[in-house]
């Protein structure tokens, strides 16, 4: 009789102890629910596609770059990104376009290897 007033007991304590973390469980789902949101936004589905994927190939999620970039913007309350594609220089425009220049007038130098490269230099 002993031997199943304990085995009772056992099963009491389980019960209430699985119940508690039924009860626990439940209640990280639900404060999860409130802690996080949802945003909507609108973009090109080619873009999406490739942030995803960029997103996976360095073993993240685009909802964990986004919340990233979220945090940074309200922690720094500065964009960090260009709206316009870089452009050259004037400096850089003018050596592109001699060079261009120079290889259409034949201008311009080939080497078999880097020996024959470095000897042109070292005697100009």
């Amino acid at each position: 009789m002993e031997y199943c007033d304990s085995w009772e007991e056992n099963l009491t304590e389980y019960f209430i102890w699985y119940i508690l973390s039924i009860y626990r469980t439940i209640n990280k789902i639900i404060k999860n629910m409130h802690s996080t949101t949802i945003i909507n936004i609108k973009t090109d589905p080619k873009i999406k596609t490739k942030a995803q994927k960029t997103a996976t190939d360095l073993g993240l999620t685009l909802s964990s770059v986004i919340n990233g970039y979220l945090k940074q913007f309200v922690r720094t309350k500065t964009v960090h990104f260009s709206l316009n594609t870089e452009k050259p220089n004037p400096y850089l425009i003018s050596a592109l376009e001699e060079a261009k220049k120079d290889r259409l007038e034949k201008k311009h130098y080939t080497f078999k290897n880097n020996k024959q490269a470095l000897d042109f230099l070292d005697k100009q």
